[in-house]
């Protein structure tokens, strides 16, 4: 009789089989994307996008009762140095603050960025009759009366990566020029601005 019973040992095997391979498949296939991003990092080489403030003009300045009316003109120059992936900048937006203000914005035409090429974005901005707080209002006056003011240039956008027929997702790309100084007289040069950038 004791011996028509089965093993008791048998399910428990084959339950620890099933674990193991299930925790192998898995694993490999950790391994083999691991490999394919690092194959994918060496061809590409990404480098970081470049950008320079390279110009920047005041028209049209005036304060009055606490409102401004302005036009600030910028050109920024950005450089795409790697030599296999294009940038898609489908939507782009300019703002100029000054001591955490924003004065005027403006929104750039969507455009393409093909790899090792630098590129040319002008933005005019127009203040028209803004309100501007008592202390703005105060320090701008005071700037104005050195021959200079020192503003903050930001720039948003929405861009895709293109490596050969692969083309990322959107991300959001955003750009800040610090302490850019304007000068209200033509015989003085712009000193280009470094920008700083978050994606």
């Amino acid at each position: 009789m004791a011996g028509n019973t089965a093993p008791a040992t048998q399910q428990p095997v084959k339950h620890f089989n099933l674990v193991r391979c299930v925790a192998v498949c898995l694993l490999t296939l950790i391994v083999l994307v691991g490999l394919a991003v690092l194959i994918t990092w060496l061809v590409i080489r990404p480098k970081r996008l470049v950008y320079t403030l390279e110009n920047g003009s005041l028209q049209h300045f005036n304060l009055n009762n606490k409102h401004i009316n302005a036009t600030f003109d910028f050109v920024l120059m950005a450089y795409n140095p790697n030599t296999k992936t294009s940038v898609y900048y489908d939507s782009m937006e300019s703002v100029v603050s000054y001591k955490d203000q924003t004065l005027a914005f403006d929104t750039i035409d969507p455009f393409h960025q093909p790899h090792r090429d630098t590129a040319r974005v002008e933005s005019k901005l127009v203040a028209q009759n803004l309100a501007l707080s008592p202390s703005t209002y105060k320090d701008l006056r005071g700037e104005k009366s050195s021959g200079e003011i020192e503003v903050d240039v930001h720039y948003k956008s929405r861009v895709r990566f293109k490596v050969g027929m692969w083309k990322s997702k959107h991300r959001t790309l955003k750009i800040v020029c610090p302490s850019v100084k304007l000068h209200f007289s033509w015989s003085r040069h712009f000193e280009n601005v470094p920008c700083e950038v978050e994606l």
